[in-house]
This record gives structure tokens, sequence and C-alpha cells, in this order.
């Protein structure tokens, strides 16, 4: 079978490799779709934290089952299937309180264990999630719009309240679609008015600021002097990271969903004087992806539209990086298998 590697930073491979043995407990999963995440983008450029070279990338993952070896389960062969990327070690206090992805030994397929970028992949069954009501492309944005749906849920939104997202990547489009299922009153915020345009037209925030043209006054005049009461950053820019608390309501909280290689910091009155809360979200859990099928199905998230390209397998590492590229006007890049 075919598998691509990162060998080292922006330096892909492809190579022919034997098909994965099964071990008690897992299923062989005919890869199908594999979305491209800033992640990977990341890790192509060098700039990935907790990332070692070799690595086969992709934890954003459509597939059918092969087979299974693997007493008492669920799927069978011919199932089609997402992968929950992330192999938690069950046993941690993150774990033992129900909150496996941040597990203190966390290991992310694609991240931390090689991932799925090649024809067939042994998964855990435990790590399966069936999506037989939703198509391929649509199974292979489970993961990455569960992280929006994650952060959301962190930031325990209530109906009304004004929600700025900064950074309209997928993972910022992820949290405005969810955000505004729940309830908000969203902003979506960036420098590029093309992605601000799609934020209108396939997340329907109720608000878009250019982060170049007076951000703060911006949103001084949208919330009628108050400023957003939950600002969620997606940027995994240090400089957007530490500079978000000047756009959150006194009272308000702070979600930080991108994550960056650096050391962010922000003057303690100004934090202090707004009496903020700062969490971060990371990955998703069993019941986000089972919350992102659940809207994909009921047709409330356009998974056909967010897909803005799709490239087959052979294809892929002569158009990879530019994907990366403004020009290419990228915002979901889809691999088919």
């Amino acid at each position: 079978m075919k598998r691509i590697s990162l060998n080292e930073p922006n330096q892909l491979a492809m190579r022919e490799v034997e098909e994965p043995t099964l071990k008690d407990g897992e299923a062989l999963v005919r890869v199908r779709r594999i979305g491209i995440c800033g992640t990977d983008y990341h890790a192509f450029r060098g700039r990935q934290p907790f990332f070692e070279y070799p690595r086969v990338l992709g934890h954003e993952l459509a597939g059918e089952v092969v087979k299974v070896q693997a007493n008492g389960s669920a799927f069978s062969a011919g199932d089609k299937v997402t992968i929950v990327p992330y192999l938690e070690c069950g046993q941690c206090i993150a774990c033992l309180s129900g909150k496996p992805n941040c597990c203190s030994q966390l290991q992310v397929l694609g991240v931390h264990a090689d991932g799925g970028m090649q024809e067939y992949f042994a998964v855990p069954v435990s790590h399966l999630m069936k999506t037989s009501e939703i198509s391929l492309d649509a199974a292979a944005t489970v993961e990455c719009l569960s992280i929006g749906a994650h952060a959301v849920r962190r930031a325990d939104i209530k109906k009304g309240e004004f929600a700025l997202v900064i950074g309209a990547g997928p993972i910022g489009l992820g949290v405005m679609q969810f955000a505004q299922l729940a309830g908000a009153k969203v902003i979506a915020m960036d420098m590029n008015q093309g992605r601000l345009d799609f934020c209108k037209t396939w997340a329907k925030v109720d608000y878009t600021v250019n982060a170049s043209e007076n951000p703060a006054e911006e949103m001084r005049r949208i919330t009628n002097g108050q400023f957003p009461t939950v600002v969620f950053d997606a940027t995994g820019n240090a400089k957007s990271m530490s500079g978000a608390y000047q756009y959150a309501a006194h009272g308000g909280r702070i979600v930080y969903v991108g994550l960056v290689q650096a050391d962010l910091s922000f003057p303690d009155p100004e934090f202090h004087k707004r009496e903020l809360t700062i969490l971060s979200s990371r990955n998703a859990t069993v019941e986000d992806f089972e919350n992102v099928i659940e809207m994909i199905r009921q047709g409330h998230v356009d998974t056909d539209a967010f897909i803005t390209s799709r490239t087959p397998f052979d294809q892929i590492i002569d158009k990879f990086e530019y994907f990366m590229t403004p020009e290419s006007g990228t915002i979901k890049a889809m691999i088919t298998l």
C-alpha cells in the first residue's frame, strides 16, 4: 500500500509499505478521505509543538472498515467510519475526570503517533465512530468541526450573548457555527475580507470586523459599548492571542482554541480590572463528535461548502504547499482515495 510521510520540515515523500497487521482490539480501515488542517501545515513548516519527524500526517479521517480483530465489536466490514484520533491512557486524573481530550499521556494520531495519510490504517475499535448517515466528505470534517464544538461547550454560551471569534480559518469557522447554533450573537474577526465574506454565507455570523480597521471601536459599536462576553481566539498567533483580552467585556471569558509555540503575555491590571476568565480548549471528546455528526445529519452544517478543494492522494505532495498560500483561497482541503 501507499503511505505519505513527512520526513522532515518541507519534505513529504510517498513510498510503498506493507499493509498493517492487526492487533487484538483493532480494525483495519480503508482510508477514503483525509482532511488537511493547520496542524499539518505547521508540522510541514517545522512549527508544530509536540511533534517529531518522521511522521505520517492525517487525523481528519473517513473510511470503511475492512476487517475487525475484536471480540464483540459493534463494527463489521463495510461500515463507514470516522476516527477519534486522540489515544488516551485511561488512568490519569484527566481521563478519570471524563476529560480524555487532555490526557497527560495523550497521543494524537498524525502528531505524536503516525496518522492516516495512507491507504490502510489500523485503528483501535474504541476510537471508531459510525457515519453511515453522512457522506465520506462530511465524515472527514467531523474532527475539525468537533474542535470548534468543544470550545463552544467549554465557554458555556448563554443564548443572546455576544461571542467574538478571532480567526476565520477552519477551526474558527467551526467555533462560529456552533456558537451560532448555541444561540450567541456571533462576531467574526479576521484580516482577510474574503474569509469574512465566507463567514457570513457559511456560518451565518451576525457581524464581521476587519482586524486591520480599528476593531476595538467597531466592537464597541456593535455591543453598545459593552464588548463581547466571550472571546475565542482561533488564530494560533501569539500577538493576536496576547491581545485578545482587550476585546472582552468586564466579567467575560477568553477561550484559546488555537495553539502556538510561544509564550503569551498581557497587562495584569487590565486582566484584573475585567476579572477575566481564561480557558484553553484542547481537542474534543466523543460527545463533541456525536454532536457534530448529528448536526451534519440534520442539515445544520454545510460540509460541502466547507470543503473548497478535493485532491487525489497521488497528487497531494505536489499541491500541498499551494494550499498554504493566500491565493489558493483554501478553507478546507480534502484528499480523496
